[in-house]
């Protein structure tokens, strides 16, 4: 028989103070196919034991306890910082625009920020966790436009479907996939996002995360 393993499963760690939420999330990660590794009922114990359990990508909670404030992304900028190869994703029961800023502030990839409610859809969560895992930036819509509201100026330059474009951008979506969505040809989507890194002074670097960079140049202006 020739030699073809299976690749090995994403290893993840989950930190919920809802034992609900955590044991329904783990179930889904399992159905996607994923092996939860840990799951925490706060940050702090996440943290403790991520060096031991080194997964590939951490699920946090943004609210958790003793605060019920900002442990999750406190805890998610520090794995980010100290473990750069760890994706980090949270989840939020509501749109917090500066939390999910804070999180993108670095320009890295490997993070993404989701609203409670997508975990509804095992679809939805496999892709999200997916993308994470490989680099990639994956933001909810919903969070894109609560960060596109915050920052007009920078969008002052720009076309209604430019601004489109990037927003779809912002959820990760390739050129393809933004075409599908409006209905237009890939090279009208590519024509778009060429000037939408013109117009937000970015020059062609050869950077991977060119695109999630175009999003963060007009919310960090």
């Amino acid at each position: 028989m020739p030699n073809d393993p299976s690749p090995a499963p994403l290893r993840l760690v989950v930190a919920d103070d809802s034992v609900l939420l955590r044991e329904g999330l783990i179930r889904l990660f399992d159905e996607a196919g994923f092996d939860t590794v840990g799951a925490f009922g706060d940050a702090d114990t996440l943290l403790e034991a991520v060096p031991d359990l080194m997964p590939e990508v951490a699920v946090l909670d943004v609210r958790m306890p003793p605060t019920f404030r900002d442990e999750g992304v406190r805890a998610a900028l520090r794995i980010r910082r100290e473990y750069p190869s760890i994706a980090v994703l949270l989840l939020s029961q509501y749109v917090e625009g500066t939390y999910a800023q804070e999180l993108l502030a670095g320009g890295e990839g490997g993070t993404g920020y989701l609203l409670k409610d997508r975990i509804a859809s095992l679809d939805e969560l496999r892709d999200a966790v997916t993308r994470v895992a490989a680099g990639g930036t994956v933001l909810d819509p919903q969070v894109v436009r609560e960060l596109l509201m915050r920052r007009t100026d920078p969008l002052a330059t720009l076309t209604p479907r430019e601004r489109e474009v990037l927003e779809l951008m912002a959820e990760g979506r390739t050129n393809a996939a933004i075409a599908a969505r409006m209905v237009v040809g890939v090279g009208a989507v590519e024509k778009n996002v060429t000037s939408i890194f013109q117009k937000l002074g970015l020059e062609d670097s050869g950077d991977d995360h060119r695109r999630v960079l175009a999003v963060l140049a007009f919310l960090q202006h």
